[in-house]
């Protein structure tokens, strides 16, 4: 069985414990990019299941598109499509990235979405002799990785608090080669304190890497980890712009990492950090990290309808999973199973996210528009019988 690799590439996989049909595995994982994606993507599985003006909250979109100003700055590089990178966008948008977060901008990358540095992260520090962690129920992404190479996965419960439990993913495998922590998480919604997170960063193997993926993060007011990446060679932040800032369609993501992670990252299929990105997708993002006033008000309109979904559940008794940071919350239905209450919902022409299998009756709830929350609340009065 052939590969793509350089022999020092191939040989230093081999010396990770990969075998040969891994290694084509690992070919075939990077070779299949965005067509994976768009094959495997639960957002748009979901989306393709809805019935005709369903209320779409399953997949964690925002409930509106990109803020105008930043729409604005999209259409101006349509009118200029012809050219390949008119004014330097790339540049632009990492310049915008490290004045909000103060990360050098030689340590910020673009690409579409985030599902590739995932994947490449765990090839590039984990194999079959060094394992991955991550908190159960998480965003399981990192799992099909795993699961695909060959590299072990240990899942640890949260905390009494529905946090990252570090300690614990510690203590699971002292010796694995990444750690994962999504801050908030995903599907909880929840928070783990950075103070947390930068526990593990002292105390994980010197040579292992902690990614700490914040696609919610800009729903929460309040301490991020970017910081982290601003000085450290083991620390891969992940971002993305599909969430708060409404350009799910639009597909793009940064990581914030030192160039030399980075560098591995980027050896097993011989690409370079130089790709081309969509150019209305990079302009619409430089001008939407800057708008301090607008995420904050995006963020309060958010708030108070899950606030009024979540006291409206409680108030007919309905357990929810509490401390929520994010456009999401969990509904725990009691006897009834996450999949029942899905489909009741959808006949009632609301579609809800799924469950995760350490909790088969417990939903996921994407928050919309406050008209889309009365109408989830409407639905749950016209399905459930306590």
């Amino acid at each position: 069985m052939t590969t793509q690799f350089e022999p020092e590439v191939e040989q230093e996989l081999i010396d990770r414990g990969y075998s040969r049909r891994q290694m084509a595995k690992v070919a075939a994982l990077l070779g299949a990019g965005a067509a994976a994606v768009h094959v495997t993507g639960a957002g748009a599985q979901q989306a393709a299941k809805a019935k005709a003006g369903a209320v779409l909250i399953g997949a964690n979109e925002c409930w509106t598109g990109p803020f105008p100003i930043a729409a604005e700055a999209a259409f101006k590089l349509v009118k200029e499509g012809n050219r390949y990178e008119p004014n330097n966008e790339h540049q632009k948008l990492f310049e915008a990235v490290s004045a909000v977060e103060g990360i050098p901008a030689d340590r910020i990358v673009a690409w579409p979405g985030s599902s590739d540095p995932l994947s490449r992260v765990a090839i590039a520090y984990a194999s079959p002799t060094r394992g991955i962690v991550t908190a159960d129920p998480t965003y399981e992404a990192i799992w099909r990785t795993a699961d695909w190479l060959g590299a072990p996965v240990k899942k640890v419960p949260l905390t009494k608090d529905y946090a990252h439990d570090v300690k614990a993913m510690l203590a699971a495998d002292p010796n694995a080669g990444v750690y994962y922590i999504c801050s908030p998480n995903n599907p909880t919604g929840t928070v783990t304190p950075v103070a947390d997170i930068e526990w593990l960063a002292n105390n994980k193997p010197k040579d292992a890497i902690l990614v700490v993926d914040e696609a919610y993060i800009h729903w929460v007011d309040g301490p991020n980890a970017a910081k982290l990446a601003a000085t450290r060679d083991d620390v891969l932040i992940l971002r993305t712009f599909s969430k708060l800032f409404g350009m799910a369609g639009m597909r793009l993501g940064l990581t914030f990492a030192s160039p030399k992670l980075m560098e591995k990252m980027m050896r097993y299929d011989g690409m370079q950090v130089t790709w081309m990105l969509p150019m209305t997708a990079v302009a619409c993002g430089t001008v939407s990290v800057a708008q301090a006033d607008l995420i904050k008000a995006r963020r309060a309109e958010m708030n108070a309808a899950r606030e009024k979904s979540v006291s409206h559940l409680k108030a007919k008794g309905i357990k929810v999973i509490p401390g929520s940071q994010a456009n999401m919350f969990m509904v725990d239905w009691g006897k009834k199973t996450a999949k029942e209450m899905q489909t009741a919902l959808m006949d009632a022409n609301v579609q809800i996210g799924r469950n995760w299998p350490i909790w088969p009756n417990v939903s996921r709830v994407s928050v919309g528009s406050m008209a889309e929350m009365e109408a989830f609340n409407a639905a749950v009065d016209k399905v459930w019988k306590a």
